[in-house]
């Protein structure tokens, strides 16, 4: 069977090269690159991807030897109805690897056809590495990478104000956008760069928040030999991802028409402001991810669709949304609840494997982000711990100790709170400190949360009780002694 590529695949089109994208995720493949293919179907828009990667390279080198094309299967509720389609996506151009072509991605720094830069480094993407020079080849952190790329572009117009780029970024965080470009200005301060290349910044670029909302659970393990057989040939790069979609954009009105959206039949939104959609998506969709994953995980489940159909984790997730989540917002009850029914129809599409292990990555900057606020906001508001949350929390601490029973869990995180966690529980284990005390590590740690969350009466109590009923009851039985006799 031959493997998916330029040669065998005849439709294929080139475009001018518009697009950088920092990412080369599954993500960003099921969600913003089908999105530029369907631009290049129905509009003028006339451009492709250059992709390249924020970490290691290995998902690079493959997208090359497949010319930048994949299959992606979309599949779910379509118009009310089930639908499952696959169409192969050949928006990509190419792949750069910054560890071996670093000088290709600063040619592309002096294209005349760039104009975007997307990106999707997870909530820990964006943050300032001092570590990062303008000679490494490449810097550490994806902002290092881009300011690099950004000086280069110009010094290689002059300055000219018209070359400049629009960003997009997609990382989940309040207000992307101006969090990127102030990073990308503190790198510029950092390394002493010329005043003029931040005149450049400010006069020349647009930062652009955004919020993106797709569940894309990437390469379909269970269902591989199936689809393969279906279309044909040999794909290492499908991606599965549902029919749902949402991008806004918090942009000027010219970007209309840079990004003809307009009539495409694409969910992407260019807006004034971004905060009911992000406040509402990242609460209610991403909060609740973030909730069940260490509770359903550790209680013998693998997937999104397996924790809501669970008689008693889906009972868990839909009170936790309607009881702790949607009271902390101050908009319209009913409008919330149906967007909230319509994110747990979403999560039960029988059609998509959402695995429970690809939505931990980083999951304690993902807790920070998306369900501190709705904690914080609910104790304000209620005078109360929401327990719900609160067990969530005490689930994921023990997640990160890295066993569910005798099976190691593998934990995707930054190496040091990685090393936090592994430290934390071996003096646990080893007696050195009882449970009440690391739970009180913990939640004291700034460096995991930026804040000090043990000053929050009762939060230490609460989350070491829980977390000594995991450990001594397993984590059904400590969500059963949770509810005890209010549970419905």
């Amino acid at each position: 069977m031959q493997k998916l590529n330029r040669t065998n695949y005849k439709e294929y089109k080139t475009y001018p090269e518009k697009i950088l994208q920092f990412g080369e995720g599954n993500f960003l493949r099921g969600f913003i690159d089908w999105q530029i293919q369907v631009l290049n179907e129905k509009t003028d828009f006339n451009g492709s991807v250059v992709v390249v990667q924020p970490r290691g390279s290995d998902k690079i080198e493959r997208l090359n030897s497949q010319d930048g094309l994949f299959t992606l299967y979309l599949q779910g509720l379509k118009g009310g109805k089930p639908v499952n389609e696959h169409m192969i996506i050949d928006s990509i151009n190419r792949g750069i690897n910054l560890f071996t072509n670093y000088q290709e991605y600063l040619k592309l720094a002096a294209s005349n056809d760039l104009r975007f830069i997307i990106s999707n480094t997870t909530e820990a993407g964006i943050v300032f590495n001092p570590g990062d020079s303008l000679e490494d080849r490449p810097q550490k952190s994806f902002p290092g990478k881009l300011t690099a790329f950004l000086y280069h572009r110009f010094l290689a117009f002059d300055g000219d104000v018209n070359r400049g780029c629009i960003l997009i970024p997609c990382e989940l965080i309040e207000n992307n956008g101006g969090k990127l470009k102030e990073v990308v200005l503190k790198y510029a301060s950092h390394w002493n760069l010329d005043s003029e290349f931040t005149d450049w910044i400010h006069q020349a670029n647009t930062f652009c928040s955004s919020l993106v909302d797709r569940i894309v659970p990437g390469y379909p393990t269970d269902s591989i030999e199936e689809k393969t057989a279906e279309i044909g040939y040999h794909d290492e790069l499908m991606v599965v991802g549902e029919q749902y979609h949402l991008w806004a954009i918090e942009g000027p009105e010219s970007l209309k028409q840079e990004l003809p959206v307009a009539g495409t039949g694409l969910n992407t939104l260019i807006v004034d402001d971004l905060t009911p959609f992000r406040t509402r998506k990242v609460r209610i969709l991403n909060g609740a991810h973030t909730s069940m994953t260490p509770v359903a995980y550790l209680s013998g489940l693998d997937t999104v669709e397996e924790a809501v159909n669970d008689p008693e984790i889906g009972l868990f997730i839909r009170e936790l949304i309607e009881d702790e989540i949607i009271p902390t917002f101050d908009g319209d009850l009913e409008e919330l609840t149906l967007y909230a029914d319509d994110v747990l129809n979403r999560f039960a599409n029988p059609f998509i494997k959402h695995y429970l292990m690809s939505i931990s990555l980083n999951s304690i900057s993902k807790f920070k982000t998306r369900n501190l606020p709705a904690l914080f906001d609910h104790v304000a508001k209620n005078e109360s711990m929401p327990k719900r949350m609160v067990f969530s929390l005490s689930s994921l601490i023990y997640f990160y100790r890295g066993k569910r029973g005798e099976v190691p869990i593998q934990l995707q995180d930054q190496p040091e709170t990685l090393q936090f966690f592994q430290t934390i529980w071996q003096q646990y284990e080893d007696s050195l400190i009882e449970v009440k005390e690391l739970a009180r590590k913990v939640l004291s740690d700034q460096t995991l949360w930026e804040m000090d969350l043990a000053s929050i009466p009762g939060l230490v109590d609460a989350v070491s009780a829980n977390l000594l009923q995991i450990e001594l009851k397993g984590i059904r039985n400590a969500l059963k002694e949770l509810y005890g006799t209010s549970i419905r």
